[in-house]
């Protein structure tokens, strides 16, 4: 590996103007193949296999045109203080209203309130109109949009407060392009800081760029939903910066030992580019790995944001060797390219993470069990961790949504926001009107239960749907309970009638979502843990080292889950963050957590570890490779982490509660991962395991390849030229 990398590397420099045209063409291709790729379909959401999921094809299969993933809106009335809203003037402001709505395009029909059951309240004050509509919410037209705005408009002109809510105001995406440039702006501080030297700050930006333009243009190209390209753009420019920063930073260690920019870039990609390489394995292992959960728009998010990675490790191998040869001096600190030799690397004042180093191998039983212990304190609220899918109930108060589901919570009943749909199948039923007015009563005396709707039959009379409003709100646990029992009860019905009852509405959804996904945690974690072991024992030939390395990742993890089920669900420093409402953790959190913070802690993982294999392969004591290891890779460990972070913490900023929530947990399990497992657990395991963490048996080391990592067949290439200048690298 490390054979053919060089190789690579070494070509790439000698034929630079050549790479990087060729990179040049390829992103204008895929640009310009995106920027004529038809639109991409929204398949929706779906979950194959799920009661709510079969019966929502039911419905589309059973009751043409009607459409089961078309957009909705609620328009919800609010009478002023101490008046109603069936007095005259309101009520016609109301009726002209609706009626103005349903006239609109894209609107397939407004119910009148006052001429539908249960639409105003008991007290009279609050009223609701349901507005459904011929296309998805991702095909509203921007002025059917405003014409619900508009519509809400009038009624406060009128008098009355009105809010909206639905799927019809749910945005196509949420507004990122301004976080990821707050993402850039830190990456590019911190490379500045950690570099000295603006050509080695740009580089890596400029690298990430290319792949992400590369990555997401093909996505777009090739027809995927642009919802796939959120993953890839947040990983591509987060591996994009990291895989260029130590290949960088290799380059500067080699120019640093007196190689020629020509030899440096060649033992940069061989030795450095080869952790890329298998960090980058690790991380499409995770992303790629999230296909077990069954739920079509993870995997295809997985499989387009692998592919991005893919993208950025090719870079970083081909492009970014051929910009060296352009800037081989400049990457160089100013100082430094001055030095001509009088100080090598490793010469100098021990740096901050050297002395971190050697702090740990003198007391690594302590720190490992503080460690352990520290991070095991924090994750102690993941005990109570509560998945679901927060709605409206989690948004800000100032969002007209919140403001509609919570008139009607207090209109209608907290029950009344998170309504069951009930679906009927009475095609092998004796007597199909039968055996639905059957399954209305059973709902009516279900605990639980405090309003049900007559059956509604399509055009064939065989299939009958019925609305069910639970008497708790549909983040509760009491109301998931409700649909447990309700599904019980529908095989006693059609034990007894032949038909079934299948039940789905958003609140079924959420539910089937949480179970889902629960279900599918514990494959997942074997599928790329155990993939990655394997990896990482051809990478380091250890057992041990893997092991440990896949132990830290749950501590890190489980610290995560820890922090945001404090902040979510406990409400610690709620207000700080600008969370308005506690509730239950987002059901696909800790799955995408998992398959996202994997693949970096691996990136870590291996771009510190190999730094140490390599130095006690060249026949370094184990606690002087480590001490090496820290002084090459600490400061870029730390220095990737921190832009990660920042990447990252931009997220928490946002109004959307979900997008919050995975800002908060993805910030701070970089955090632990990278600073207290790999920087302090790491060190403390190795010192206290010696030799023996580089023990593999005799019988399993004949049947792993050799891939050689560490560049140990790089040394009988050119050796270093003394008259090159010799900058010292990065000091840690």
């Amino acid at each position: 590996m490390a054979t053919f990398l060089y190789r690579l590397g070494r070509f790439s420099f000698r034929r630079r103007r050549l790479v990087a045209l060729l990179w040049a063409v390829v992103l204008a291709a895929c640009a310009f193949a995106a920027a004529k790729a038809p639109a991409a379909a929204e398949d929706g959401f779906s979950m194959p296999g799920t009661e709510s999921q079969k019966a929502f094809d039911l419905l589309d299969q059973r009751f043409p045109g009607g459409n089961s993933n078309a957009a909705d809106a609620r328009i919800v009335f609010v009478a002023p203080e101490g008046q109603k809203v069936t007095a005259g003037p309101n009520k016609a402001a109301i009726e002209k209203i609706v009626a103005d709505v349903a006239g609109g395009d894209q609107v397939k029909g407004a119910l009148d309130p006052f001429k539908m059951a249960g639409a105003v309240s008991k007290d009279g004050t609050t009223a609701y109109s349901t507005v459904s509509y011929d296309v998805q919410s991702v095909d509203l037209t921007d002025a059917t949009t405003e014409a619900l705005q508009d519509a809400a408009q009038a009624g406060r002109d009128a008098g009355l407060t009105v809010e909206l809510g639905g799927s019809a105001l749910v945005p196509g995406g949420e507004p990122g392009g301004t976080t990821e440039l707050v993402g850039v702006a830190a990456a590019a501080v911190v490379l500045l800081i950690t570099f000295g030297s603006l050509a080695a700050a740009g580089l890596p930006l400029l690298t990430a760029i290319v792949g992400i333009g590369v990555g997401v243009a093909s996505i777009i190209a090739i027809g995927m939903s642009t919802t796939t390209t959120t993953l890839a753009l947040m990983l591509g420019l987060a591996v994009g910066i990291d895989y260029a920063l130590f290949i960088v930073s290799r380059y500067r260690t080699e120019r640093a030992d007196g190689h020629d920019a020509e030899e440096a870039v060649a033992r940069a990609v061989g030795t450095a580019g080869s952790a890329v390489v298998f960090a980058g394995l690790t991380v499409v292992i995770a992303l790629a790995g999230l296909s077990v959960v069954g739920i079509p728009v993870l995997t295809e998010m997985g499989l387009a944001a692998a592919s991005t990675v893919v993208i950025a490790v090719l870079v970083a191998i081909t492009l970014l060797p051929a910009l060296l040869g352009f800037f081989r001096n400049a990457v160089l600190p100013r100082t430094r390219r001055k030095a001509r030799g009088r100080q090598r690397a490793g010469d100098g004042r021990p740096g901050t993470g050297i002395r971190w180093a050697r702090f740990v191998i003198r007391r690594p039983l302590a720190v490992l069990v503080l460690s352990v212990l520290g991070l095991g304190l924090i994750s102690a609220p993941a005990l109570d961790l509560q998945l679901g899918m927060p709605g409206d109930e989690s948004k800000p108060t100032s969002t007209t949504q919140r403001r509609a589901y919570d008139a009607l919570a207090d209109g209608f009943g907290p029950g009344f926001n998170g309504p069951l749909t009930v679906v009927v199948d009475a095609k092998h039923a004796k007597d199909p009107k039968a055996a639905a007015a059957g399954a209305a009563k059973e709902l009516s005396a279900t605990d639980g239960v405090v309003a049900v709707t007559p059956p509604a039959f399509n055009e064939t009379g065989d299939t009958a749907v019925l609305t069910a409003v639970p008497a708790t709100g549909p983040s509760s646990a009491d109301t998931t309970d409700l649909v447990r029992t309700i599904r019980d009860e529908a095989r006693d019905l059609e034990s007894g009638t032949g038909a079934k009852m299948l039940v789905t509405g958003t609140t079924a959804v959420n539910i089937d979502v949480s179970q889902k996904v629960t279900d599918a945690l514990l494959p997942y974690l074997a599928l790329v843990v155990g993939l990655a072991f394997l990896l990482l024992m051809v990478v380091f030939r250890s057992l041990l080292v893997p092991l440990k390395a896949a132990l830290g990742f749950l501590l890190s993890v489980a610290a995560a889950f820890g922090t945001v089920v404090a902040v979510f669900q406990w409400g610690w420093l709620a207000d700080a963050l600008g969370v308005e409402q506690t509730g239950p953790v987002m059901s696909v959190m800790p799955i995408f957590l998992i398959g996202v913070v994997f693949g970096l802690a691996m990136d870590y993982e291996v771009f510190l570890v190999t730094r140490m294999r390599e130095a006690y392969v060249h026949g370094e004591r184990p606690g002087e490779a480590i001490v090496t290891g820290f002084r090459h890779s600490a400061r870029v460990v730390g220095a990737a982490a921190v832009i990660m972070i920042a990447v990252f913490a931009g997220f928490i900023g946002m109004s959307d509660s979900m997008i919050k929530m995975m800002g908060v947990g993805l910030a701070s399990a970089v955090f632990f991962d990278a600073f207290v497992v790999r920087m302090t657990i790491v060190p403390a395991v190795l010192a206290l395991l010696g030799d023996r963490a580089w023990w593999l048996p005799g019988w399993l080391a004949k049947a792993v390849p050799q891939v050689d990592v560490e560049g140990e067949k790089l040394n009988h290439a050119a050796p270093a030229t003394p008259t090159e200048p010799a900058p010292d690298p990065v000091r840690v």
